[in-house]
């Protein structure tokens, strides 16, 4: 198992100090503000750990408050809102500095029966025929820089669609849509809440990329800046982030300062197991 991956699990695994409240950290590499990925997954973990393992998460709805600082503790308090006879609803915030940092509500339900139909894959090269990160960064960038950042990344990333540098660099390549096929560097055991959590973390990482690559700017061009501002999930049904999942992504709508962005998680067999939406601040300065 990857380092990097490693890590994040034990980020995952957060320490209960309370009834209801539990305790994370961050990264001790990360020098500026907290992922958002981290404290949605967290939030995620919190929120999981209060209800019984026969109720999946099948939805959450998350805002980003404030920027969170990544050199102290994150708190999570869980609100246990209602126990119903199907579904199960918890409430979360992170608190850093006394202050609400980021807020999620998480709805988890039994397995049932209904009516059932879902939208088709959209067609993709195969995972193992696209370049590596490594591969695909390194002549953007340099060997060192792209190693590097790779190594920190605990999810193996293969993009099937430009990237937001290259976007950059020639506006030709700027597209609406885009297709990233990832999964874990490692196995992962047999636990449905893990899974969910990582999936989590992971949907933050691209989304907002979407928006950029549409207008053909980059993070760290040294004119885009921009922050996620809410963050919205739907389970639809069982899978594993140890195995390859497509995450198809698109843009409908930037403006006002913010641009939303839309994505779908598809396992290699085609279901549709996870829906995303996400809305980001997005500025662009003239130099």
């Amino acid at each position: 198992m990857k380092e990097s991956l490693k890590a994040l699990l034990d980020l995952l695994d957060l320490e209960q100090i309370e009834n209801d409240i539990f305790r994370g950290r961050s990264p001790e590499d990360r020098q500026q503000r907290v992922f958002g990925g981290q404290v949605a997954g967290q939030a995620l973990v919190a929120a999981g750990r209060t209800v019984p393992v026969n109720r999946p998460v099948h939805s959450l709805h998350a805002y980003f408050i404030r920027p969170g600082d990544p050199l102290v503790p994150i708190v999570y308090t869980v609100d246990r809102v209602r126990d119903g006879r199907s579904f199960t609803t918890r409430r979360v915030l992170a608190i850093q500095h006394g202050k609400a940092i980021f807020s999620l509500s998480a709805s988890f339900q039994i397995v049932e029966d209904g009516p059932a139909h879902q939208a088709p894959m959209p067609e993709a090269p195969a995972p193992e025929t696209l370049p590596t990160s490594l591969e695909r960064l390194t002549p953007l960038f340099g060997e060192r820089f792209a190693t590097e950042f790779v190594n920190r990344r605990p999810f193996d990333v293969r993009h099937a669609t430009p990237l937001t540098w290259e976007a950059a660099k020639d506006p030709a390549l700027a597209t609406p849509e885009s297709k990233v096929w990832l999964k874990v560097d490692g196995d992962l055991p047999d636990d449905p809440l893990l899974h969910v959590c990582l999936m989590t973390y992971a949907s933050d990482m691209t989304l907002l990329d979407t928006v950029l690559l549409n207008h053909g700017l980059a993070w760290g061009d040294k004119r885009t800046m921009g922050a996620s501002l809410d963050h919205a999930m739907w389970f639809h049904k069982p899978f594993r982030v140890d195995d390859w999942l497509l995450y198809a992504q698109d843009t409908p709508f930037a403006g006002n300062a913010r641009g939303l962005a839309h994505g779908q998680v598809y396992t290699r067999d085609g279901d549709l197991v996870v829906s995303v939406m996400q809305e980001g601040m997005i500025r662009v300065t003239d130099s």
